[in-house]
């Protein structure tokens, strides 16, 4: 039997100031309410949140054959960032992750798209999917750029099935950089078990949002690459690849499971994860500094690989 953690002492007063200003407004039970109210309140939780743009950086709305998106820029861009939001496939949208994406935006100095795709459980599989498969090839056609490809939690998983569904198909993707994802990891991983009642994350609360993706009937894929990337057979020729996980969070083991895979099959891929950090930390990165520091690692992860660099040793 493994022991719950102990969150008290692995977790410092910065972060838990975070859990306590998220808990204000998005409660531990929001799971049980409604779809539409589980929205409305994420994005009040959201806004929350929100910092405003840093200067030099415009966003605009486009519809990318025909899935929104919101791009922004800062100067002249030669790269392009694909970047998916978490979310758990349920509830997020442009508004979300709108300001992550324009910092982003203005720390790499890369056009970044945002994806609104679909969500469920309006939507089931493989709506998320297609939405960002179609926004990355209209993104690569539009702009001609070299596509880093990126996202955090369900954002993470829909990035890597691009790349992976990418091969053969696009060229010109440079790398993948996914934040706190989940990748179709065994449920009976030592994270799962351990941090099954982790802050702003639990087991349950996985469950749900994997259920919710599946149409009434439908079975859990078992070997659809775009349902999960750890489904894939062939894990060759994908992108070098950067994993950032929160050491306090259900999803964490999903990262080096992921990264074993690749490195089995000859990519490059550089696993980090993050003591003391909880699920969807990037909200607190201007009030946390173990967050600031993540995302400065994300931002340098991201640029480095725009540029074909390996600033890793593995």
């Amino acid at each position: 039997m493994t022991a719950p953690r102990d969150y008290k002492n692995l977790i410092d007063k910065d972060v838990w100031a975070f859990i306590a200003k998220t808990a204000e407004s998005y409660p531990d039970d929001a799971v049980d309410n409604s779809i539409g109210e589980q929205r409305r309140i994420y994005d009040a939780m959201c806004k929350v949140f929100h910092h405003p743009y840093p200067e030099g950086v415009t966003a605009s709305d486009s519809l990318a054959d025909g899935v929104r998106v919101r791009v922004y820029t800062a100067g002249l861009p030669d790269r392009t960032v694909m970047y998916f939001h978490g979310g758990g496939f349920v509830v997020g949208g442009l508004h979300s992750h709108d300001d992550v994406c324009a910092e982003i935006c203005a720390r790499t100095g890369y056009r970044v798209v945002s994806v609104d795709y679909r969500l469920s459980p309006e939507h089931t599989h493989p709506a998320a999917f297609d939405d960002s498969w179609a926004a990355t090839v209209w993104a690569a056609k539009e702009f001609g750029d070299p596509l880093v490809l990126s996202g955090d939690s369900a954002g993470g998983n829909l990035a890597a099935c691009v790349a992976h569904h990418a091969r053969g198909r696009l060229d010109g993707v440079l790398g993948l950089v996914l934040i706190y994802p989940g990748l179709g990891g065994d449920g009976s991983a030592l994270s799962y078990v351990e941090n099954a009642n982790a802050p702003l994350l639990s087991a349950a609360e996985m469950a749900f949002y994997e259920r919710v993706r599946l149409a009434e009937g439908q079975e859990k894929p078992g070997d659809d690459p775009t349902f999960a990337p750890l489904l894939d057979s062939d894990f060759a020729d994908l992108p070098p690849t950067v994993i950032i996980t929160a050491d306090c969070d259900p999803l964490r083991d999903d990262g080096p499971a992921y990264a074993e895979k690749l490195r089995a099959a000859g990519v490059k891929v550089h696993w980090i994860n993050e003591p003391g950090l909880v699920h969807g930390y990037l909200r607190a990165r201007h009030m946390a500094e173990r967050a600031r520091e993540s995302f400065e690692r994300i931002e340098v992860a991201i640029e480095a690989l725009g540029q074909g660099l390996w600033p890793y040793d593995d």
